[in-house]
Protein backbone atom coordinates (compact mmCIF):
# COMPACT_ATOMS: atom_id res chain seq x y z
CA UNK A 1 0.00 0.00 0.00
CA UNK A 2 1.46 3.70 -0.89
CA UNK A 3 2.44 6.08 2.01
CA UNK A 4 -0.26 8.39 0.54
CA UNK A 5 -3.29 5.93 0.78
CA UNK A 6 -2.00 5.32 4.19
CA UNK A 7 -2.10 8.85 5.64
CA UNK A 8 -5.28 9.16 3.77
CA UNK A 9 -6.85 6.20 5.31
CA UNK A 10 -5.84 7.05 8.51
CA UNK A 11 -7.32 10.65 8.27
CA UNK A 12 -10.48 9.47 7.42
CA UNK A 13 -10.96 7.33 10.16
CA UNK A 14 -9.75 9.96 12.51
CA UNK A 15 -12.40 12.21 11.05
CA UNK A 16 -14.75 9.36 11.67
CA UNK A 17 -13.89 9.35 15.12
CA UNK A 18 -14.48 12.51 15.83
CA UNK A 19 -17.36 12.37 14.39
CA UNK A 20 -18.88 10.02 16.18
CA UNK A 21 -17.40 11.63 19.39
CA UNK A 22 -19.32 14.29 18.63
CA UNK A 23 -22.51 12.39 17.96
CA UNK A 24 -21.96 10.44 21.08
CA UNK A 25 -21.72 13.03 23.01
CA UNK A 26 -24.42 15.30 22.18
CA UNK A 27 -26.37 16.48 24.60
CA UNK A 28 -30.03 17.71 24.37
CA UNK A 29 -30.77 18.97 28.10
CA UNK A 30 -32.77 22.07 29.03
CA UNK A 31 -29.67 23.85 30.89
CA UNK A 32 -28.87 22.29 34.20
CA UNK A 33 -32.59 21.82 35.45
CA UNK A 34 -34.01 18.96 36.69
CA UNK A 35 -36.50 18.19 39.48
CA UNK A 36 -35.02 17.94 43.45
CA UNK A 37 -35.07 13.99 44.53
CA UNK A 38 -33.24 11.88 46.78
CA UNK A 39 -33.63 8.49 45.27
CA UNK A 40 -33.98 7.02 41.95
CA UNK A 41 -36.79 6.45 40.24
CA UNK A 42 -38.52 8.97 41.48
CA UNK A 43 -42.50 9.39 40.42
CA UNK A 44 -43.96 12.57 38.87
CA UNK A 45 -47.25 13.25 38.67
CA UNK A 46 -48.92 14.72 35.79
CA UNK A 47 -52.46 16.21 36.55
CA UNK A 48 -54.79 15.28 33.39
CA UNK A 49 -57.05 18.92 32.57
CA UNK A 50 -57.37 17.31 28.62
CA UNK A 51 -60.37 16.14 27.06
CA UNK A 52 -60.95 12.37 26.38
CA UNK A 53 -59.69 12.76 22.68
CA UNK A 54 -55.93 13.69 24.26
CA UNK A 55 -56.47 11.00 26.79
CA UNK A 56 -55.05 7.83 24.82
CA UNK A 57 -51.71 10.30 23.94
CA UNK A 58 -50.90 11.32 27.40
CA UNK A 59 -51.47 7.54 28.61
CA UNK A 60 -48.79 6.93 25.85
CA UNK A 61 -46.71 9.36 27.18
CA UNK A 62 -46.76 8.56 30.50
CA UNK A 63 -45.74 5.03 29.42
CA UNK A 64 -43.57 5.79 27.26
CA UNK A 65 -41.29 8.36 29.42
CA UNK A 66 -41.55 5.44 32.55
CA UNK A 67 -39.23 3.41 30.61
CA UNK A 68 -37.02 5.55 31.41
CA UNK A 69 -34.51 3.80 34.77
CA UNK A 70 -34.54 7.61 36.40
CA UNK A 71 -38.00 8.05 36.39
CA UNK A 72 -41.56 7.25 36.76
CA UNK A 73 -44.48 8.68 35.67
CA UNK A 74 -48.35 8.53 37.10
CA UNK A 75 -51.39 10.46 35.40
CA UNK A 76 -53.93 11.79 38.19
CA UNK A 77 -56.48 14.26 38.18
CA UNK A 78 -55.85 17.66 37.11
CA UNK A 79 -55.72 20.79 40.09
CA UNK A 80 -56.78 22.82 37.49
CA UNK A 81 -59.23 23.90 34.40
CA UNK A 82 -57.54 23.42 30.46
CA UNK A 83 -58.14 27.22 29.93
CA UNK A 84 -56.24 28.70 32.91
CA UNK A 85 -53.89 25.80 33.27
CA UNK A 86 -52.22 27.26 36.54
CA UNK A 87 -49.49 25.23 37.71
CA UNK A 88 -49.32 23.20 41.20
CA UNK A 89 -46.37 22.64 42.92
CA UNK A 90 -44.31 19.57 42.90
CA UNK A 91 -45.86 18.12 39.78
CA UNK A 92 -46.71 19.03 36.01
CA UNK A 93 -50.29 19.95 35.13
CA UNK A 94 -51.04 18.74 31.26
CA UNK A 95 -54.05 21.02 29.62
CA UNK A 96 -55.66 21.19 26.12
CA UNK A 97 -58.04 24.02 25.45
CA UNK A 98 -58.90 26.48 22.04
CA UNK A 99 -55.21 28.95 23.32
CA UNK A 100 -56.25 30.85 19.48
CA UNK A 101 -54.66 30.89 16.33
CA UNK A 102 -50.95 32.45 17.88
CA UNK A 103 -48.32 30.38 15.80
CA UNK A 104 -47.69 27.25 18.75
CA UNK A 105 -49.17 24.21 18.82
CA UNK A 106 -47.63 23.16 22.53
CA UNK A 107 -45.74 24.98 25.60
CA UNK A 108 -43.62 23.28 27.85
CA UNK A 109 -43.22 26.12 30.95
CA UNK A 110 -41.30 25.33 34.03
CA UNK A 111 -40.69 27.41 37.32
CA UNK A 112 -37.01 26.41 38.54
CA UNK A 113 -35.41 27.21 41.87
CA UNK A 114 -31.92 27.50 41.14
CA UNK A 115 -31.10 24.11 39.06
CA UNK A 116 -34.31 22.63 40.95
CA UNK A 117 -38.10 22.35 38.95
CA UNK A 118 -40.59 23.01 41.49
CA UNK A 119 -43.41 22.83 39.07
CA UNK A 120 -44.46 22.43 35.46
CA UNK A 121 -47.48 23.04 32.71
CA UNK A 122 -47.60 21.42 29.75
CA UNK A 123 -50.11 22.92 26.69
CA UNK A 124 -51.70 21.96 23.83
CA UNK A 125 -53.32 24.06 21.40
CA UNK A 126 -56.69 23.09 19.94
CA UNK A 127 -56.79 26.06 17.78
CA UNK A 128 -54.64 24.07 15.58
CA UNK A 129 -55.65 20.24 16.59
CA UNK A 130 -59.54 20.97 15.74
CA UNK A 131 -58.21 22.02 12.00
CA UNK A 132 -57.55 19.43 8.89
CA UNK A 133 -53.94 19.80 9.21
CA UNK A 134 -53.08 18.83 12.55
CA UNK A 135 -56.02 16.39 13.54
CA UNK A 136 -54.30 13.26 13.81
CA UNK A 137 -53.02 11.04 15.93
CA UNK A 138 -49.30 11.14 14.94
CA UNK A 139 -49.41 14.69 15.85
CA UNK A 140 -50.88 14.75 18.89
CA UNK A 141 -49.02 11.76 20.02
CA UNK A 142 -45.70 14.20 18.97
CA UNK A 143 -46.41 16.97 20.74
CA UNK A 144 -47.56 15.38 23.51
CA UNK A 145 -44.51 13.66 23.93
CA UNK A 146 -42.45 15.87 23.63
CA UNK A 147 -44.04 18.88 25.85
CA UNK A 148 -44.26 16.89 28.85
CA UNK A 149 -40.63 15.36 28.33
CA UNK A 150 -39.74 19.34 28.29
CA UNK A 151 -40.81 19.91 31.65
CA UNK A 152 -38.40 16.78 33.10
CA UNK A 153 -34.81 18.99 31.13
CA UNK A 154 -35.42 17.65 28.51
CA UNK A 155 -34.41 19.87 25.01
CA UNK A 156 -35.06 18.86 21.25
CA UNK A 157 -32.58 16.64 19.72
CA UNK A 158 -33.08 18.33 16.27
CA UNK A 159 -34.69 21.73 15.40
CA UNK A 160 -34.79 21.63 11.74
CA UNK A 161 -38.88 20.96 9.84
CA UNK A 162 -37.28 19.60 6.72
CA UNK A 163 -34.17 16.92 8.17
CA UNK A 164 -34.82 13.08 8.17
CA UNK A 165 -37.04 12.59 10.83
CA UNK A 166 -34.71 10.84 13.79
CA UNK A 167 -37.09 8.89 15.38
CA UNK A 168 -37.87 10.52 18.68
CA UNK A 169 -40.90 13.23 19.91
CA UNK A 170 -37.51 15.12 20.51
CA UNK A 171 -37.03 16.12 16.90
CA UNK A 172 -38.98 18.96 15.21
CA UNK A 173 -40.72 17.03 11.48
CA UNK A 174 -43.39 18.61 9.38
CA UNK A 175 -43.76 14.83 8.54
CA UNK A 176 -44.56 13.66 12.60
CA UNK A 177 -45.35 10.13 11.88
CA UNK A 178 -41.76 8.67 12.50
CA UNK A 179 -40.97 10.81 15.48
CA UNK A 180 -43.92 9.21 17.90
CA UNK A 181 -42.02 7.97 21.13
CA UNK A 182 -39.07 8.40 22.78
CA UNK A 183 -35.67 7.07 21.43
CA UNK A 184 -32.41 5.40 23.16
CA UNK A 185 -30.73 8.77 23.32
CA UNK A 186 -33.32 10.48 25.03
CA UNK A 187 -33.18 8.36 27.81
CA UNK A 188 -29.34 8.19 28.08
CA UNK A 189 -29.74 12.27 28.73
CA UNK A 190 -31.91 11.68 31.55
CA UNK A 191 -29.71 9.31 32.78
CA UNK A 192 -27.26 11.90 32.44
CA UNK A 193 -29.33 14.84 33.81
CA UNK A 194 -30.28 12.79 36.76
CA UNK A 195 -26.59 11.28 37.53
CA UNK A 196 -26.93 12.75 40.55
CA UNK A 197 -28.69 12.89 43.91
CA UNK A 198 -29.67 15.75 46.01
CA UNK A 199 -30.86 16.56 49.17
CA UNK A 200 -34.30 17.67 49.05
CA UNK A 201 -37.36 16.33 46.95
CA UNK A 202 -38.84 19.40 44.48
CA UNK A 203 -41.80 16.79 43.28
CA UNK A 204 -44.59 16.24 45.36
CA UNK A 205 -44.79 12.61 46.80
CA UNK A 206 -47.72 13.25 49.40
CA UNK A 207 -51.00 11.56 48.75
CA UNK A 208 -52.98 13.06 46.20
CA UNK A 209 -57.11 13.43 46.24
CA UNK A 210 -57.25 15.31 43.06
CA UNK A 211 -59.05 18.63 44.60
CA UNK A 212 -58.36 21.81 44.37
CA UNK A 213 -57.11 24.61 41.75
CA UNK A 214 -53.29 25.09 41.22
CA UNK A 215 -51.92 25.42 44.64
CA UNK A 216 -48.85 26.37 43.09
CA UNK A 217 -49.95 29.47 42.04
CA UNK A 218 -47.61 29.68 39.22
CA UNK A 219 -44.28 31.19 41.04
CA UNK A 220 -42.28 28.89 42.21
CA UNK A 221 -41.39 28.88 45.79
CA UNK A 222 -42.61 32.51 46.56
CA UNK A 223 -45.82 34.67 45.79
CA UNK A 224 -44.62 36.79 42.80
CA UNK A 225 -46.82 36.05 39.90
CA UNK A 226 -46.16 37.27 36.37
CA UNK A 227 -49.32 38.35 34.56
CA UNK A 228 -52.39 36.78 34.52
CA UNK A 229 -52.61 32.87 34.09
CA UNK A 230 -54.16 33.52 30.90
CA UNK A 231 -51.31 36.29 29.59
CA UNK A 232 -48.94 33.07 29.89
CA UNK A 233 -50.32 31.74 26.44
CA UNK A 234 -48.23 34.76 24.99
CA UNK A 235 -44.84 35.54 23.88
CA UNK A 236 -45.27 39.26 26.15
CA UNK A 237 -45.62 37.08 29.22
CA UNK A 238 -42.53 34.75 28.54
CA UNK A 239 -39.94 37.09 29.45
CA UNK A 240 -36.46 37.50 27.22
CA UNK A 241 -36.16 35.57 24.47
CA UNK A 242 -33.19 33.33 24.83
CA UNK A 243 -33.49 31.63 21.31
CA UNK A 244 -36.59 31.31 18.67
CA UNK A 245 -38.44 28.37 20.75
CA UNK A 246 -37.06 29.32 24.27
CA UNK A 247 -37.55 32.20 26.86
CA UNK A 248 -37.17 33.30 30.50
CA UNK A 249 -38.57 35.05 33.04
CA UNK A 250 -36.33 36.14 35.42
CA UNK A 251 -38.58 36.14 39.00
CA UNK A 252 -35.57 37.25 41.07
CA UNK A 253 -33.60 36.03 44.15
CA UNK A 254 -32.91 32.40 41.58
CA UNK A 255 -35.82 31.96 40.72
CA UNK A 256 -37.29 32.06 36.89
CA UNK A 257 -40.07 30.93 34.56
CA UNK A 258 -38.69 28.67 31.44
CA UNK A 259 -41.49 28.42 27.92
CA UNK A 260 -40.45 26.10 25.75
CA UNK A 261 -42.50 27.05 22.17
CA UNK A 262 -43.19 24.25 20.07
CA UNK A 263 -43.92 26.82 16.96
CA UNK A 264 -46.15 25.11 13.89
CA UNK A 265 -43.69 24.02 10.67
CA UNK A 266 -44.89 27.52 9.77
CA UNK A 267 -42.93 29.37 11.93
CA UNK A 268 -44.25 32.16 14.44
CA UNK A 269 -47.47 34.77 13.45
Amino acid sequence: MKMTTRISLLCTSIFSLALFANVASATHAWGSYHWGRTGHPFTLRLGDNVASVWDPHLATTSSDWSLSSILDTTIVPGKTTSRKCRATIGRVEVCANKYGFNGWLGIAQIWVNGDHVVQGLAKMNDSYFNTSTYNSPAWRNLVMCQEVAHTFGLGHQDEDFNNAPLGTCMDYSSDPTLNQHPNQHDYDMLEEIYAHLDTINTYDSSPDDGSGDGGGGGNGHGKKNIESYEDLNHPAAWGKKVKDDLFVHDLGNGRKMFTFVFWTPHGQP
